[in-house]
C-alpha cells in the first residue's frame, strides 16, 4: 500500500478513535449532475475524489439477492423501466433525482419465506462486472459496471477504501417495498422477523466474503441503513433494538475482528438509537442531515469519546452558493473536530444544484482551518 493511502487511513483512524491527527479528514458522495457540472468546468476525466483529494471512498460490490442482468421492461423517451436482482421493477425518468419503485415480486407476507438468494459469497459479486441495483439505479441508470475488485484496485493506492454492506431493514425494503415492510412488521411480525433473520445472515456472509475478497485493500466498511425520516424513526426504537440491532452488532463485530473501521449511513433523525450504536461499538454515524434538525457540534458534546460523527455540512448552504454563508457553515461545524471524532462531509451528498465553485470553497475553507491543532476564534464559529 502506498504512503498516500497509509496517511489517509491513519488520519481516519485517529478521528474515529477520538484523537487529533494531522488534519480533519474528509469524505463525500456526489450526484451525477454535480460531477457533470465539474466536467464542464474542469474537463473530461474529472474525478471528485482525486481532484478534491478526499480521504476515503466506499465501493459497493454486487449485493443483489439474484446475480443477473437487468431486464428491460419497457423504454419510452426519457423513461426506462427495469427489473433487478432484488425482484424490484423500477422506473428511471431523465434527470429526476430519484427512481420510482413500481412493483415488487413479493406480494403477500407468506411470499417472504419463498424469496430466494444466490450465494452471498459468489465470486461474481466481487470479480465480475455487470448490473446491480444499488450501484446502477440512482440519480442515473448505469449498466455493465466494472468488477468491484477492479474498482477497488483503482483507488487503493491513494485512498482509504471502504467496502459496503446493508443492514437488514435497508435490504428488506428493497425486496418487499417500504409500505409492506412497515405494515407487515406490525401485522405479520413472525413472518417478517424470520425474513429479517434470513436477510441478516445473508448480509453477514456477504460482508465476510467481501472482507476476504478485499484482503489487504480495505480499511473500512460502510453499513447502509435508513431507519428514520426528518422527525424521527420509521418505527419505535424498541422494535429496532429487538429486531435489527443484533444484526447490526454482528456486522460491526465482524468488521472489527478484521481490523476495519465502520461507518453507518442512516438518513433522517435517528437520535433515539444513537446510544445503541455507541453501545455496540460503532465507530461513526453518517450523514446527520441538517434538514432533520441535527447539529454535529451539539451531538459531539453529548457523545464525545463514545461515538464519532461523519457529515452535517448543510447541503442547502452549498446549494445557495453564498460564499460568506459557506465559510461560516464550515467554520462552525469544525468545532465538532476538536479532540477528533468528526469527518468533514455533507449532510447527505453533493447534489446537482451545488455549483463546483461552492463545493471547492467549502474544501478550501476546511484546508485553511482544519489542520491540528485547530485555531478557531469565537468570531469564526459563532
Amino acid at each position: 500500500m502506498m504512503n498516500k493511502a497509509k496517511e489517509k487511513i491513519k488520519r481516519l483512524q485517529a478521528a474515529l478513535s477520538h484523537r487529533e491527527g494531522d488534519r480533519v479528514p474528509v469524505g463525500e458522495f456526489f450526484w451525477t449532475g454535480f460531477v457533470l457540472r465539474c466536467i464542464h468546468k474542469w474537463g473530461q476525466g474529472f474525478d471528485p475524489y482525486r481532484y478534491f483529494d478526499l480521504d476515503y471512498i466506499p465501493i459497493n460490490p454486487n449485493m443483489d439477492p439474484k446475480i443477473q442482468p437487468f431486464e428491460i421492461v419497457r423504454e419510452s423517451g426519457e423513461d426506462i423501466v427495469v427489473k433487478t436482482g432484488f425482484g424490484a421493477t423500477i422506473k428511471r425518468t431523465g434527470t429526476a433525482p430519484m427512481p420510482h419503485y413500481d412493483e415488487f415480486s413479493v406480494k403477500e407476507p407468506a411470499d417472504m419465506a419463498c424469496f430466494e438468494f444466490d450465494d452471498p459469497a459468489d465470486p461474481r459479486r466481487f470479480f465480475e462486472g455487470g448490473d446491480d441495483q444499488i450501484n446502477c439505479v440512482g440519480d442515473t441508470l448505469l449498466r455493465n459496471l466494472p468488477p468491484w475488485s477492479d474498482r477497488v484496485d483503482a483507488y487503493k493506492d491513494d485512498f482509504s477504501v471502504f467496502g459496503s454492506v446493508c443492514e437488514p431493514y435497508e435490504y428488506v425494503w428493497r425486496c418487499i417495498g417500504s409500505e409492506n415492510a412497515l405494515y407487515w412488521m406490525a401485522t405479520d411480525t413472525g413472518l417478517f422477523v424470520d425474513f429479517v433473520n434470513r436477510v441478516g445472515e445473508f448480509n453477514l456472509e456477504l460482508c465476510r466474503a467481501q472482507i476476504e475478497a478485499g484482503k489487504d485493500r480495505l480499511s473500512g466498511m460502510y453499513i447502509w441503513g435508513d431507519v428514520a425520516y426528518r422527525k424521527g424513526m420509521f418505527f419505535g426504537a424498541p422494535r429496532w433494538q429487538q429486531i435489527f440491532k443484533p444484526h447490526v452488532k454482528a456486522l460491526i463485530d465482524l468488521c472489527h475482528e478484521n481490523g476495519l473501521m465502520v461507518i453507518y449511513h442512516g438518513c433522517g433523525n435517528a437520535c433515539d438509537i444513537l446510544d445503541d450504536f455507541a453501545e455496540i461499538g460503532l465507530d461513526a454515524y453518517n450523514p446527520l442531515e441538517a434538514k432533520a434538525d441535527l447539529d454535529v457540534v451539539k451531538l459531539k458534546e453529548k457523545y464525545a469519546g463514545r461515538l464519532a460523527f461523519c457529515g452535517n455540512i448543510d447541503i442547502r448552504v452549498l446549494e445557495r452558493g453564498n460564499p460568506d454563508e459557506i465559510r461560516q457553515e464550515v467554520l462552525y461545524k469544525l468545532k465538532a473536530a476538536k479532540g477528533g471524532g468528526w469527518i468533514f462531509q455533507s449532510d447527505h451528498s453533493v447534489s446537482s444544484a451545488v455549483a463546483p465553485e461552492s463545493y471547492e470553497l467549502a474544501i478550501k475553507t476546511l484546508r485553511e482551518h482544519g489542520n491540528y491543532p485547530l485555531n478557531l476564534s469565537e468570531k469564526d464559529v459563532r
